[in-house]
């Protein structure tokens, strides 16, 4: 019997734990992330950092677009998504959970843009890169069409990110 009610509470403790997991992120939560400001071409991008493996796989996952909007100057709403090492092509990202339209450039070591890809909200379908890639940067959708960036584009990323 003791065995029993100590694995029942095993299973429960683990089932909080999961639900707990899943759960949208506290408002504001965002607003405590590291930012940095990212130049392409001219245009200035104010990036969250995510560059743990909880970040970024929380990514904008529950974000607003009112969280995506344009600051007052202009400067377009991002997030830089920074890895230790090249991605093969193979690992992609995805947007279950992402409730607005996004935008995702794969960005190589050097800093070009190897990849854009549009990505529909909601979607559990993945998007790939056509190139290893060390960085992704997403905006709002049809940002970089609209600002005329574009693949081999270089990426200005800041140094403190890149000595990382």
């Amino acid at each position: 019997m003791i065995r029993l009610h100590w694995c029942a509470s095993l299973v429960v403790a683990a089932l909080v734990n999961l639900v707990g997991s899943c759960t949208p992120p506290e408002a504001g939560e965002l607003a405590d992330r590291e930012t940095v400001d990212v130049q392409i071409n001219g245009h200035a991008f104010q990036a969250w950092v995510a560059d743990e493996p909880g970040e970024r796989q929380q990514g904008l996952m529950y974000t607003t677009a009112e969280e995506m909007a344009p600051l007052a100057d202009g400067t377009e709403r991002a997030m830089l998504f920074v890895f230790d090492y090249d991605q093969p092509t193979s690992q992609g990202f995805w947007m279950d959970n992402v409730v607005i339209p996004l935008d995702i450039a794969f960005i190589r070591s050097d800093g070009t843009i190897a990849t854009i890809r549009t990505m529909a909200p909601l979607e559990k379908t993945s998007y790939y890169s056509e190139a290893s890639y060390r960085y992704t940067l997403e905006v709002n959708a049809n940002v970089y069409s609209r600002l005329g960036i574009s693949v081999g584009d270089t990426v200005q990323i800041p140094e403190s990110i890149l000595n990382r």
